[in-house]
């Protein structure tokens, strides 16, 4: 027979239908079971693959002046309580710059940076109950504590008395070695140290709160800033902004301090009611015994007393930004004023799902500027320069 005969040619069935669509049907019924175990068996070995210990591309420092580079580490097998994360979206900290350049103790090279991540869960272990495949997570600012001690008990893992594992440059006491950060494309962490990131957010916006998210609202909530009382912020970069977005969320009345004149309306755009410079000696002179909370973003050691002189009789001033020896903090002029200088870093596990929550609730998220993998150098710069505004954020999806 022709092609064109085999073509207009066929036999039909009793209900009309054709003969060879019948049978074609019919045998795609019959192969419908193989094809969906075969499926099934794809997926599960999928799933397996991404639970199984791997070589994951990265970038790193390989020394002191921040010279990033591509390279390869590597990441453990996912255990029955952990969770696979693909990253998307991890921000550069000004601790990543400390970090690499030696400020806080000499780093071990290749240094692999990031504390504030986000990224889709590709794989979880067989005992997880807080995440699904699919769903998106957050990593901060560490990966494990001993889950027993005092701290740990009361939700500061990261003051574990027996030793928090951080994110990066920190030794790893599951895998040996240290541990590589969000510079990278997949982290494998256990569900306990992953944050749950609610839908419908800006996730380039949120990763930021992992760190500088937590570590700001941390001193809103020990300190129990209330709507309707003077927050000051000294300082408005990366961490600052967010202070003041997130001070402004609370219903505080926030007032920023900077020595950037063109962040002035910046500040009052994030929610500030005033923002002064520092350089405005008359300004700061109205200030004076008037706030209830101050706190401190400002990266670098600076006299801090003209600050202190701010605060109401027995009020508070948090540094969270300069972790080097404190400077000009007068002790006769703080006991006149019964003034506290206080200190905070980062958060626990719960309460930094607590800032997560608040800021999706407030629509709250950073200010950022993307950048790929191989501007983060030059971004470590421009941030060291105070040229950020107010975030970078590597979009890990281009790496």
């Amino acid at each position: 027979m022709c092609q064109s005969c085999n073509d207009t040619f066929q036999t039909l069935t009793r209900d009309g239908e054709s003969r060879r669509n019948f049978l074609r049907s019919g045998a795609a019924l019959a192969a419908a079971p193989l094809a969906a175990s075969v499926a099934t068996q794809a997926a599960a070995q999928e799933a397996g693959a991404s639970l199984e210990a791997s070589e994951v591309q990265a970038w790193a420092a390989f020394d002191t002046d921040g010279s990033f580079a591509p390279h390869t580490i590597p990441r453990r097998a996912a255990g029955p309580k952990d969770v696979v994360v693909e990253i998307m979206y991890s921000s550069i900290c000004h601790s990543d710059i400390h970090t690499y350049k030696g400020d806080w103790g000499m780093p071990q090279f290749p240094l692999v940076p990031g504390h504030e991540m986000v990224g889709r869960v590709v794989g979880i272990g067989a005992e997880v109950t807080k995440f699904r495949e699919g769903d998106i997570a957050g990593v901060g600012t560490m990966v494990d504590s001993c889950g027993t001690c005092a701290n740990c008990l009361a939700d500061r893992e990261q003051n574990c008395l027996n030793g928090t594992t951080f994110t990066y440059n920190s030794e790893d006491k599951i895998s040996g070695g240290v541990t590589y950060g969000g510079y990278s494309k997949k982290i494998v962490v256990k569900e306990d140290f992953a944050l749950r990131i609610p839908p419908g957010v800006d996730l380039a916006g949120f990763a930021p709160l992992l760190c500088a998210g937590i570590t700001t609202f941390s001193p809103i909530n020990h300190w129990d800033l209330q709507p309707g009382q003077r927050y000051g912020v000294i300082g408005m970069g990366g961490l600052g902004h967010l202070a003041v977005k997130l001070a402004a969320a609370k219903g505080a009345e926030v007032v920023v301090f900077t020595t950037s004149e063109d962040k002035i309306a910046d500040a009052k755009a994030f929610g500030a009611a005033e923002a002064y410079l520092w350089s405005d000696e008359a300004a700061m002179r109205s200030q004076m015994g008037s706030f209830d909370l101050m706190l401190s973003t400002v990266p670098v050691a600076y006299p801090m007393q003209q600050f202190l002189n701010l605060l109401k009789l027995d009020k508070t001033l948090v540094n969270v930004g300069a972790l080097f020896p404190i400077e000009g903090a007068h002790g006769m002029m703080m006991g006149f004023g019964r003034q506290s200088l206080a200190g905070s870093m980062t958060g626990g596990i719960a309460e930094t799902q607590r800032v997560i929550d608040f800021a999706a609730h407030h629509g709250v998220a950073a200010t950022y500027e993307m950048i790929t993998p191989e501007q983060i150098g030059e971004a470590c710069e421009k941030v060291v320069n105070k040229q950020a505004r107010y975030r970078y954020v590597i979009d890990m999806t281009q790496a």
